[in-house]
């Protein structure tokens, strides 16, 4: 749908202070200190949580689960896949993201170039040297322009939230589960098996994910040929399969590099949930 300007993209470095130079392993526990809450004074993620935002989410889950089918994500990545709409620049599209607020957000209500922000810069703080890691912390969220008119105009149920694969059943992890009820790839036989359409060890690369702004910035990036490294094109793409990385779900499904990667991407998700706040 559209084609966005590439800022200059940076190689992996080697060396960096949370990389165990005995070992070469990551080490996930950063310098960044993890809140005990947040904005509204709960735990992260809590969806039962009494708050003003509690209603507003489930309704937005609501309409998320009963159109999110194998269908309409095939559809979403054909039109938007052409690319073709508009271009912009990375920061220009940050500019136009801070006209929205997630309305899937259980945690903040504060418009997005914040967020942007303060991922990336938690990040910068502990792996001062993968600059390419800061970078994805910038624009993991820049897909969120699909709210935008000059981008679509797209629904907030098409654009923001956990994401999980289509195709298959769907995993009892995804947050407000029971609304799947009305979706009618829940009752096709076809789609509603531990399988479904895929196979064991096929790989996230073979897999339909739910369409948002995750899988259209995936998009955006391997069609313009990036030179991120595939860590980065994995958690952009992945970041908000919270089914996976957060309970494990779908793991079936994976290869080898999606178990790599999912390395990287457990060290981002610490970034991506909990720089959240008002500071």
């Amino acid at each position: 749908m559209t084609v966005m300007v590439e800022e200059p993209v940076v190689g992996t470095q080697n060396q960096d202070k949370n990389i165990n130079e005995e070992t070469n392993e990551l080490v996930v526990d950063g310098g960044f200190a993890v809140p005990g809450s947040n904005t509204f004074g709960h735990t992260f993620r809590d969806y039962d949580a009494e708050s003003e935002r509690k209603k507003s989410v489930e309704e937005f889950y609501k309409q998320n689960h009963i159109h999110q089918t194998v269908d309409f994500v095939k559809k979403m990545r054909e039109e938007s896949g052409k690319l073709n709409r508009i271009e912009k620049s990375i920061w220009e599209c940050c500019e136009l993201v801070n006209e929205f607020v997630d309305e899937s957000d259980p945690d903040l209500d504060k418009p997005q170039i914040q967020h942007l922000v303060q991922t990336a810069e938690a990040i910068r703080k502990d792996y001062p040297n993968e600059d390419w890691l800061h970078l994805i912390g910038l624009i993991h969220d820049l897909g969120k322009v699909l709210l935008h008119h000059k981008f679509g105009d797209l629904p907030q149920w098409a654009v923001v939230g956990d994401t999980f694969p289509v195709g298959c059943a769907f995993d009892e992890s995804i947050v407000h589960h029971k609304c799947f009820k009305d979706n009618p790839d829940h009752h096709n036989p076809a789609y509603n098996t531990k399988y479904g359409i895929y196979s064991e060890g096929c790989g996230l690369d073979n897999v339909n994910m739910t369409w948002g702004h995750d899988e259209y910035m995936y998009l955006v990036k391997k069609e313009n040929k990036t030179t991120l490294p595939s860590a980065a094109l994995f958690i952009i793409r992945f970041h908000s399969f919270y089914p996976l990385h957060k309970s494990g779900a779908c793991k079936h499904l994976m290869n080898e590099e999606d178990n790599e990667n999912l390395k990287w991407l457990h060290i981002f998700n610490k970034y991506g949930l909990y720089s959240k706040s008002k500071v």
